[in-house]
């Protein structure tokens, strides 16, 4: 984004919350193209804005971008309900969080949490100012009084809003295993049985009740409904994955997704499939696979050279 020399204060000051913004906006939408849209309309408005009487930019741009978002998701729930099977959020590359986690596993398994594909996915179930209230306050830490700033709502209302959105979230929160390198393993194995199409590896890897959940959104190949059960989980994933070992336009390899380790690809250097993996106890409970190809801008073109 390049802009006039007027406006590089205000340029500055939007670039210093950039990140913040986008993380507000992706976990709000479940979206990587809808959470850039979001922060650039923000940036529109802030730059279009009489700035004279603010006196916390942060503050003010993050109740921006937070009402902006939640315009867009209202009108994406509509569009939803006629999606082609399940629906799943965009997946993320999140390497860039590691070098901040290093050293410090508790950290790190916060940032896995925090923005994993199985959280978002339990984040859908809620209502969008739910959403929006659990999100603000127990993701980014804001007070009760800051979160009923931003969405123009009393304090107590929002303190209600709040109890309700955290017991529904704890009562479907999927377990979490914080050992990152459990998680690392695991992965490595998961890929080896399917690369290997050794469904006795994969069975190893999974849980009896592992849930695989695919996302092509009729426009590439998946499941229309979940697959249940480890055996049924193991042999759709050595069916599918069958025809693309040996073909040298796919590029495969385990990489961050979601604060997690996962397994991406790119054929011909496209985004093709992600493959987020909910590890606890040391095996695998929930495959999730993003196959639709709207949906993989947050894993970029480049990214498949790293």
């Amino acid at each position: 984004m390049t802009a006039p020399a007027d406006q590089a204060g205000p340029l500055a000051a939007f670039d210093r919350h950039r990140r913040l913004l986008f993380a507000v906006a992706y976990q709000l939408l479940g979206s990587v193209a809808d959470a850039e849209d979001v922060v650039q309309d923000a940036w529109l408005r802030w730059s279009a804005a009489d700035r004279s009487g603010v006196t916390d930019d942060r503050a003010y741009l993050v109740q921006i971008t937070s009402r902006l978002a939640l315009d867009r998701l209202r009108a994406a729930r509509t569009r939803r309900e006629t999606y082609v099977g399940p629906w799943l959020p965009e997946p993320l590359l999140t390497e860039g969080n590691r070098p901040a986690a290093e050293g410090d596993p508790e950290r790190a398994a916060e940032i896995g949490e925090q923005v994993s594909l199985a959280l978002l996915v339990v984040l859908e179930t809620l209502s969008p100012v739910e959403r929006a209230v659990f999100v603000l306050r127990e993701v980014f830490g804001m007070s009760h009084a800051e979160v009923a700033g931003v969405l123009g709502r009393s304090e107590a209302a929002v303190r209600q809003v709040a109890h309700r959105a955290r017991q529904h979230v704890e009562a479907r929160r999927p377990r979490f295993d914080a050992d990152r390198r459990a998680q690392q393993e695991v992965t490595e194995r998961f890929l080896a049985a399917c690369a290997g199409g050794d469904v006795d590896a994969l069975l190893a890897a999974l849980s009896p009740g592992a849930v695989l959940i695919s996302d092509g959104g009729g426009k590439a190949k998946a499941a229309l409904r979940p697959i249940v059960g480890a055996e049924k989980v193991a042999r759709f994933l050595i069916a599918t994955t069958a025809t693309g070992v040996g073909d040298p336009a796919l590029s495969v390899r385990i990489a961050d997704v979601n604060g997690s380790p996962g397994v991406v690809a790119w054929r011909n250097g496209e985004p093709f499939v992600a493959v987020s993996l909910v590890v606890a106890d040391g095996r695998i409970d929930q495959v999730l696979v993003v196959r639709n190809p709207d949906k993989l801008h947050g894993l970029g073109a480049a990214a498949a050279a790293g």
